[in-house]
């Protein structure tokens, strides 16, 4: 057990490997603790500007991105909420802990969710998930962990990718809280249709800011979904990136 009576910096503190929120460098911590600037104000509005720019780069995209003020968590239920009906079919691929919450935000909004699950430290089986796609019909979206934290395991993102669009035309929802930012992600070349990550992992920030990209194939789904909607509602934030504003 780590304890200390002063302020903790990352020269005294100790260099844990956990999955997070991981430890921050001074250079951030200070602008953390910086004086609060005018959200409506045009210095924002530039900063963020900025951001959704640098975003795209990342992830090797030109879909939309968003900021939103959530946890990890909230980039996976925006991806859910904003995509899909009650009703859907929704395959959910599994290989921890993460993996189950997807499916369990999937069957919170009323998805018709199957589940495979694969053994605590092992990534997706190619094959199976195949063979499972074959199995289905109308499969609305795929939603599976990149990087499983809970083991430390990552699936094949690219593979699964190709796999479910040769056999499927079903969106593509990928959690990527914890690898986002470490491992390259190749959004557009790979046809993935949402990114859910957040701050406190490789983007080493302080948590509370989600990060989402937004395929036009989602935006499609988008327009018919009938799953209700405000916080998390991408259109609000499209509206709000518009003015430069959160």
């Amino acid at each position: 057990t780590y304890e200390t009576s002063t302020p903790v910096s990352s020269q005294n503190q100790p260099n844990l490997r956990i999955p997070g929120p991981v430890p921050l460098p001074d250079d951030v911590l200070a602008i953390a603790g910086s004086q609060m600037i005018n959200h409506r104000g045009s210095g924002y509005a530039d900063m963020l500007d900025r951001m959704t720019k640098n975003l795209k780069t990342v992830f090797m995209t030109k879909n939309d991105v968003y900021f939103i003020t959530s946890s990890g968590t909230g980039a996976m239920e925006t991806a859910v909420v904003n995509t899909i009906s009650p009703g859907d079919k929704v395959l959910s691929i599994i290989i921890g802990a993460f993996g189950e919450r997807f499916a369990e935000i999937a069957e919170a909004y009323g998805a018709e969710t199957t589940r495979i699950s694969f053994d605590l430290g092992e990534a997706a089986d190619l094959d199976k998930v195949r063979k499972t796609l074959k199995g289905m019909n109308g499969v609305k979206a795929v939603i599976f962990t990149h990087n499983e934290s809970s083991t430390g395991v990552s699936n094949p993102l690219a593979d699964l990718c190709e796999v479910i669009h040769e056999e499927t035309d079903a969106l593509i929802l990928v959690d990527a809280v914890s690898s986002a930012g470490g491992v390259p992600i190749a959004v557009d070349a790979w046809g993935i249709d949402v990114v859910a990550t957040a701050s406190q992992k490789s983007w080493i920030s302080p948590p509370g800011i989600s990060m989402v990209t937004f395929s036009e194939k989602a935006w499609k789904a988008h327009a018919t979904s009938t799953t209700p909607k405000y916080y998390l509602d991408i259109e609000q934030y499209e509206d709000h990136l518009k003015i430069g504003q959160p």
